[in-house]
C-alpha cells in the first residue's frame, strides 16, 4: 500500500494535531509522534523537505534497509523520496520533526541553494551524529524558526522563515564536514573501496560490464549513497566521486596507450565509451593534450 502526503494540514490530522498555523511549514514535537497500527509497513511518498533530530529507535525503513535512530541523531528527506514506518517505538521519542513545502522557499535566495544541500540525498544510515553543543546550536535555529510561525503571519514570514531555514541548514552543512574529518580511517577504508571496485570494473573477469562505472556503481560497493559517497571523497581528497572515476579513466588510457597498438578508438570503446570524441576531449580537457599526442611524445 502506497500513500502521498500532499499538504502540511495532513500529517497534522495523522498526529491528531489542531491545525498548522501556517500551510506551509510545521515544526512537530517528537511527543506527538504517535505510531498507528494502519501506519506499518505502508510506503509513504513525501511531498516536502523535511528535517528531524531524534533521540530513540523509530523502526524507520528507508529503500530497502531499517534503521534506528540513536541520541543527538539528525535525518533529512527531500520531495518525492519513500518511506516507511516499520514498527512502533520501543520507548518514548524526543526531539523534533520539520516539514516544509517547497513552495515556502519559492522566490527566495534558498530556492537557488536547496539543491547544493546534498545531505537531503541521503541514506538513513548516513545521518548527522550531533555533539551536545551542536545540538543545542540546531535547536536553537529550530526554536527561532518556530517563534517566527507562531508569533505572526504577515508579507514578510516567508522570507524570514527562508533565511531562518538557510541558517540552520548552513550549520548542519559545518557539522557534516566535522564528522566525515571525525571519520578519518573509515573515509580511507571507503576510498579503498572505491579503487578496488574501478580495478574489478575493468578486470579482465568482469565481461558483464556496459558503459563506464558510474557513481552509482560505486556507492552500491561502498554501501553508501552517491550524494554522501560524492561529498566524503570530495571532503577527504578534493575530489568528487564523478572525478575520481575520470582520473581513473585517464590513467588507464595512458597505460593502454603506451603499451599497445590499439587506436584511440578502439580503447574509447574498450573503457566502455558510447562515443571516441568524448573519450578525446575528456582526456585532453584533464591532460592538456589528446590522446593521440600523449602517446607521440611518449
Amino acid at each position: 500500500m502506497e500513500h502521498e502526503l500532499k499538504s502540511i494540514s495532513q500529517i497534522h490530522q495523522a498526529y491528531d494535531l489542531e491545525k498548522p498555523k501556517n500551510p506551509l511549514i510545521s515544526i512537530i514535537d517528537m511527543a506527538n509522534y504517535v505510531v498507528k497500527d494502519e501506519w506499518i509497513n505502508v510506503r509513504f511518498t513525501n511531498s516536502f523537505y523535511y528535517i528531524s533530530l531524534k533521540d530513540g529507535s523509530c523502526g524507520l525503513e528507508y529503500g530497502r534497509n531499517t534503521y534506528d535512530f540513536e541520541d543527538g541523531v539528525m535525518s533529512f528527506m527531500a520531495p518525492g523520496q519513500v518511506f516507511s514506518v516499520t514498527s512502533k517505538p520501543e520507548r518514548e521519542i524526543h526531539g523534533w520533526m520539520l516539514y516544509f513545502h517547497p513552495e515556502l522557499i519559492r522566490n527566495t535566495p534558498l530556492a537557488k541553494t536547496i539543491d547544493d544541500y546534498n545531505f537531503f540525498s541521503y541514506s538513513v544510515h548516513e545521518a548527522l551524529h550531533l555533539s551536545d553543543q551542536e545540538q543545542k546550536t540546531i535547536t536553537d535555529c529550530v526554536k527561532m524558526i518556530e517563534e517566527e510561525i507562531r508569533e505572526r503571519i504577515d508579507k514578510h514570514s516567508r522570507k524570514v522563515i527562508a533565511s531562518g531555514l538557510e541558517f540552520l541548514l548552513n550549520f548542519c552543512s559545518r557539522f557534516y564536514e566535522r564528522q566525515f574529518n571525525t571519520r578519518a580511517s573509515t573515509n580511507k577504508d571507503v576510498l579503498s573501496v572505491v579503487e578496488t571496485a574501478l580495478k574489478e570494473y575493468y578486470s579482465p573477469e568482469n565481461y558483464q560490464r556496459s558503459g563506464l562505472p558510474t557513481v552509482g556503481y560505486l556507492a552500491e560497493k561502498a554501501n553508501l549513497s552517491p550524494g554522501y559517497l560524492s561529498d566524503l571523497l570530495r571532503n577527504e581528497t578534493g575530489k568528487s566521486a564523478k572525478e575520481h572515476i575520470h582520473l581513473f579513466l585517464i590513467e588507464k588510457a595512458k597505460t593502454i596507450l603506451l603499451n599497445s597498438r590499439s587506436t584511440v578508438s578502439e580503447i574509447a570503446y574498450d573503457l566502455g565509451f558510447e562515443y571516441p570524441q568524448h573519450f578525446s576531449k575528456m582526456f585532453k580537457t584533464k591532460t592538456g593534450m589528446s590522446p593521440g599526442v600523449y602517446r607521440n611524445l611518449n
